[in-house]
């Protein structure tokens, strides 16, 4: 495998990333979410054409995500909806259609006021981006990296776990939206002022 390439600061910027620890949370790819399970969180991996997908990183803390939150009354209880709102918000994102992956099962309940619950995953495409803004909704002012699914993996510390979602979404990407099955390794910030990443049509 070659050297992965990325500038001087994207190079300072990852030397402060913090991962969390893996919570553990048992990965149900394809399977529909139970009736009477609620979806409290929908997130999304967001893909480029050339396979690279979005993460957000917050520089204060080091902390990496993929976008993607809890849902709001305005998603009318729609995972889809709610990860095109986050997006929007965390990463000023338009995205495509979601497609549905599995879900993360909460037994714990951490996100439901300490009672089970289903985090769903999401893949689209990545249209477009608009100027970097802080997130309405928290303050965050997030720094935007196209990276290889892998590598997002690697960032967000989700370990093997991480890697079986992560190919789930590579294999529904390569199918749906025609991005390549192996991704460019060149790790890059989107600009600040914006701009399209996917052309129209998927």
């Amino acid at each position: 495998m070659g050297r992965i390439e990325y500038s001087a600061e994207i190079a300072d910027l990852l030397g402060r990333v913090r991962r969390r620890p893996a919570a553990g949370w048992p990965w149900r790819p394809g399977e529909s979410v139970p009736p009477g399970l609620p979806v409290k969180q929908s997130w999304g991996w967001l893909f480029a054409p050339d396979g690279r997908v979005l993460t957000l990183v917050n520089p204060k803390d080091g902390i990496v995500t993929l976008p993607g939150g809890s849902l709001e009354p305005e998603d009318a209880g729609d995972p889809g909806r709610a990860l095109a709102r986050e997006a929007g918000e965390e990463a000023q994102a338009v995205i495509g259609r979601p497609h549905y992956l599995g879900y993360l099962y909460d037994r714990i309940g951490s996100a439901n006021g300490g009672h089970e619950c289903a985090r769903v995953r999401m893949t689209a495409a990545l249209r477009a981006v608009g100027p970097t803004a802080p997130d309405p909704a928290s303050g965050r002012h997030y720094r935007r990296l196209l990276v290889a699914p892998g590598l997002a993996v690697e960032l967000l510390g989700w370990g093997e776990a991480g890697l079986r979602q992560a190919r789930a979404a590579v294999a529904s990407a390569v199918v749906r939206l025609g991005v390549p099955e192996a991704a460019n390794e060149t790790i890059e910030e989107l600009p600040p002022g914006g701009g399209q990443v996917f052309p129209p049509g998927r």
